[in-house]
């Protein structure tokens, strides 16, 4: 198997460093030292910091993709689907205590920089909301569909900000538990509704 580029290196070096880091406060010198090569090698490959972002943000694009592919693929009910993405928030939880979320902490840090490359990060965000949006609909929830995938990324923010400053896992843990048992009750609501041939009501309670 063919081995990785010295560019494929930077932009995953790049994209580790920005998220640990931040943007503002990482260096093309960090970079090109994680990488362990000079800084005209880095040049050669990225002309800007700002390059390497654009890079660093179509490398999370892509790879938020093939994760949604794979939950599509091993999920085979939407409320299934749906919970693959609650417990990222598990299966991230040590990074997410330390860093915050990757997506919500680039997203806030371009925002506040008014960064040109903001609205280029918020795709990340939007990629999660179209797909709940379809999974909620997949429910039996379609006219509520995309309120609800709003609804449950600011619970996942929300639960990853908190966990960060508080430095808490087992917070984590306690409100994916009731993210997942809300989902299981908008689930059963659902098949009620198309059983009974009635109208869906949302149920907002996570306890």
């Amino acid at each position: 198997m063919k081995g990785k580029s010295t560019r494929e290196h930077i932009v995953e070096s790049a994209d580790r460093l920005f998220y640990q880091r931040g943007y503002e406060h990482t260096s093309i010198a960090d970079i090109a030292d994680s990488v362990q090569i000079s800084k005209g090698n880095f040049t050669y490959h990225f002309k800007s910091k700002d390059e390497i972002l654009s890079a660093v943000i179509q490398l999370r694009l892509e790879n938020t993709r093939n994760m949604l592919v794979q939950w599509e693929d091993e999920g085979e009910r939407p409320e299934e689907r749906i919970k693959s993405f609650i417990n990222i928030l598990i299966a991230n939880q040590t990074d997410i205590k330390m860093y915050g979320c990757p997506v919500g902490t680039l997203c806030t840090e371009l925002a506040k920089l008014n960064h040109a490359s903001k609205a280029e990060a918020n795709e990340l965000f939007s990629l999660f909301r179209a797909w709940l949006s379809r999974q909620f609909a997949f429910l039996g929830l379609e006219a509520n569909a995309d309120e609800l995938a709003m609804h449950l990324l600011a619970r996942s923010q929300g639960v990853a900000t908190l966990a960060q400053a508080f430095q808490d896992e087992s917070f984590i843990k306690h409100e994916v538990e009731l993210m997942c048992d809300w989902l299981s009750r908008m689930a059963s609501a659902a098949q009620l509704t198309n059983e009974s041939g009635g109208t869906n009501e949302r149920d907002d309670c996570w306890t």
